[in-house]
């Protein structure tokens, strides 16, 4: 068993583009961010410039509760780059506003992991400032 921890070493930063740089500003202000658009309601994620549900170019940006569940899961051995420590855990977290998110585990063991584990977000800076969304089990949560 190995504990989750957020990575700390020199690990690739984000590259904010002009759909994506809203999301990463709201993550350096500790805040989850994400498209709906206003003819459909539909929430998505990654951001775009038009709604991937019905075509509308109304979009705006809300922001989530952070709160959502473990959709899927990987114990990753074999990083990208040798920065990353491992194992780590990637997960697709769908939030409870209706959109998905790819992110890591943390804060629990490695073998916790579970599809339908209920987490939150908590923000963690990487080397050279970035802020990523990590997730977190809820606390109180039924193993």
């Amino acid at each position: 068993m190995t504990y989750l921890e957020p990575q700390l070493g020199e690990i690739p930063a984000p590259v904010a583009q002009a759909t994506t740089k809203p999301f990463w500003e709201g993550c350096a202000e500790r805040r989850l961010l994400f498209l709906r658009c206003a003819s459909c309601g539909y929430a998505l994620h990654p951001p775009a410039v038009a709604c991937s549900h019905c075509g509308g170019r109304q979009l705006a940006w809300e922001q989530s509760g952070g709160r959502g569940t473990v959709y899927s899961w990987t114990r990753i051995w074999r990083p990208q780059t040798p920065a990353f420590v491992v194992p780590y855990v990637a997960v697709i977290v769908e939030l409870d506003e209706g959109w998905s998110l790819v992110s890591n585990l943390i804060g629990c063991d490695s073998d916790e992991a579970a599809i339908g584990m209920r987490v939150e977000v908590d923000f963690h800076a990487i080397a050279g400032g970035a802020v990523l969304p990590y997730f977190r089990p809820l606390a109180g949560r039924s193993p």
